[in-house]
């Protein structure tokens, strides 16, 4: 693509680096054979190609964002879908990134829809806000019907719809700590206790620590780690989702001066998919890019740090497992074959749904934000799932376990709870 950008807004690395991003678009279109909102809603500003020639225009121009670009910006999932099929190789994960934050900047959204924004950014990562959020939305359940019919509070609607009846109790896996090797010591790790996923299901991060332990690896929970900054991330918050990582940053490089660590565990893969960038988010920071660069070498999906583990085989189980590729794995991470190679290790039979490479419509907050669309693709997923007839659905993102498991009564569990039962721990609840 050619770009007319001049060396005064090249200066910019920013800029610079947009620039170099959109040289290698060849408007080929493969992408859009492979992007949910397109394949959704047939708008050609609503795929990536779109997207881009949004982008060029905007950031070329130097122009504030405007409603048209902030609509068909706000629609894309950041599912990456497009990285794994553009044969040209275009980092479009970082123009769109530079893109929300530009919007960010530039463009006043309306005042019911900046509210929602902050109201995520102020509560989602943090889990004690969190919970107490969930807590008090069983009271506002009976009014999610009403704030779904108006465009300007469907959010609201959403995210009630999506509250689930009943919380589990906090976890011991939530809180610092060190799980001693429960066999000869093989390792040593620290695991993300995460934000949403330890108030929703903190069942995954326990069965992650008793599976890991009975391998023979010591798991550090540190004091101070919080949300990876993924959330307000993928809003253009670029301030405070640095901040975020820093902090991070601090207390990963704190363990690992103090013992030493072989891998940062995430087990959200979303979250894995940020972590990973670190190292990239945190490049213009003198101050931290080395430090970053380090623990995104580290981090490491919970299912490719098992791998390195050479988990026996075991005997065959009667049960199918409908295995979902969260899109922050396979086109996030390009973690393709290694929870199913897991699966069918532990005695699972396992079964890949049509469409695979679809988005479920989760995406971080994208089901709150934009709930039609999420209904739709989920709808889509579900359909696809249910016809390999499962007896149970796996998944490595917790996002991917709310939006799915809102749409079918086939149980849906983290791979990490169906593998540390079949090695030994306590059959999950779900299948009980």
């Amino acid at each position: 693509m050619q770009t007319n950008f001049s060396p005064a807004q090249l200066d910019n690395p920013k800029v610079a680096e947009a620039e170099s991003i959109l040289r290698k678009c060849v408007h080929c279109g493969f992408c859009t054979a492979t992007c949910p909102t397109y394949v959704t809603l047939g708008n050609e500003l609503d795929s990536p190609r779109g997207r881009i020639y949004l982008i060029k225009d905007m950031l070329e121009n130097d122009r504030p964002a405007d409603k048209e670009v902030v609509t068909h910006i706000d629609r894309c999932l950041s599912c990456l879908s497009c990285v794994t099929t553009c044969p040209s190789g275009v980092d479009y994960m970082h123009l769109v990134d530079h893109a929300r934050v530009h919007i960010e900047k530039t463009y006043q959204r309306p005042l019911l829809n900046r509210l929602t924004r902050a109201t995520l950014a102020a509560v989602l990562p943090y889990p004690r806000r969190f919970r107490a959020a969930l807590v008090l939305a069983r009271l506002g359940r009976p009014f999610a019907g009403l704030l779904a019919r108006y465009k300007a509070s469907k959010p609201f609607g959403a995210m009630l719809k999506l509250a689930p009846q009943k919380l589990p109790p906090a976890s011991d896996a939530s809180r610092p700590g060190v799980y001693g090797p429960k066999a000869e010591k093989r390792g040593r790790v620290a695991i993300l206790t995460g934000c949403a996923q330890s108030v929703l299901d903190p069942d995954i991060n326990e069965a992650a620590i008793r599976l890991l332990t009975r391998f023979g690896v010591e798991v550090v929970m540190p004091e101070g780690e919080g949300c990876c900054g993924s959330l307000v991330h993928h809003m253009g918050r670029e301030e405070q989702a640095l901040s975020q990582a820093r902090r991070n940053v601090d207390v990963w490089c704190h363990v690992l001066e103090n013992g030493g660590l072989d891998a940062i565990i995430i087990t959200a893969s979303g979250c894995g998919t940020t972590i990973k960038d670190y190292g990239h988010m945190l490049a213009g920071d003198p101050a931290y890019a080395e430090k970053a660069k380090k623990i995104s070498s580290l981090a490491k999906d919970v299912t490719e740090y098992l791998l390195t583990l050479d988990l026996p085989e075991q005997p065959p189980r009667n049960m199918v497992v409908a295995y979902h590729s969260a899109c922050s794995m396979q086109h996030g991470q390009q973690l393709k074959t290694q929870p199913g190679k897991l699966l069918k290790r532990a005695g699972f039979t396992v079964k890949e749904p049509a469409e695979g490479h679809l988005c479920c419509g989760s995406a971080g907050t994208y089901n709150i934000m934009q709930p039609d669309i999420a209904d739709r693709l989920k709808s889509r997923k579900v359909k696809n799932i249910e016809a390999t007839n499962p007896d149970v659905i796996a998944t490595g993102n917790i996002g991917c376990i709310t939006q799915i498991g809102s749409g079918t009564a086939t149980p849906i569990l983290h791979t990490v709870e169906l593998l540390d039962w079949a090695y030994g721990g306590r059959k999950p609840e779900q299948l009980k």
